[in-house]
């Protein structure tokens, strides 16, 4: 389906999802107010249709369109190798807020320079796996306030964990051998009181795929 979606047809829970993404972004930047956000993300949940979901972003930037309406186009596949992956710019987003909420960033997504991340009572998580660089080494401060965030990278990126825990805890990854030639660097930072940062190493999900159809 394109952007130029019919404002009749009716969204899904995913078209409501992305637009709360678009939401909770433009409150990390400053562009919206608690109170703002609050008022659209209500309004995102209650949509019924497209054109009810327009509104809500249309005075937000989103990824390179003029006018801001939700992308409905799949991404396209994640290219072997990190020459391609380390992209040079910025990023898709700068930050995340989860106030008793929560906030996820996974699939195809660009990790800025510096990423900021705030939680309070609620979850984050952000994945790595099939994610570009903006650039070869990256920073992801973390706050944790009786919260928490889980960090998913693959194998083969050096991971750098700086952060500090009272009455909370920073996780380190397990160490699966030397980084790969060319892999991008990820230090994570920040402050956890009462909460938690996890760092975990998977394998994106197509080399899981092939790794257990090898293993059959």
């Amino acid at each position: 389906m394109s952007d130029d979606a019919v404002p009749d047809l009716r969204a899904s829970d995913a078209d409501r999802d992305r637009v709360a993404e678009v939401l909770r972004d433009a409150l990390a930047e400053g562009r919206l107010d608690m109170a703002e956000f609050e008022e659209r993300l209500e309004s995102a949940y209650k949509a019924r249709t497209y054109g009810e979901l327009a509104p809500l972003t249309r005075d937000l930037p989103a990824a390179g369109a003029a006018a801001p309406r939700v992308s409905f186009a799949k991404e396209p596949a994640v290219s072997d190798g990190w020459a391609g992956r380390i992209t040079g710019g910025g990023g898709s987003s700068t930050g995340a807020v989860a106030v008793m909420s929560g906030f996820e960033r996974k699939g195809r997504w660009t990790v800025p320079k510096r990423f900021s991340c705030f939680t309070f009572m609620g979850g984050g998580e952000l994945d790595l796996r099939e994610a570009d660089f903006a650039d070869r080494e990256v920073e992801i401060s973390c706050v944790a306030i009786m919260g928490g965030v889980q960090v998913t990278v693959p194998p083969g990126v050096e991971v750098v964990v700086r952060g500090i825990g009272v009455m909370g805890a920073f996780e380190h990854p397990r160490d699966d051998g030397p980084p790969e030639p060319g892999a991008p660097r990820v230090v994570i930072t920040g402050f956890a009181f009462w909460g938690g940062v996890g760092v975990e190493r998977k394998l994106p999900r197509a080399k899981r795929g092939l790794k257990r159809r090898g293993t059959a």
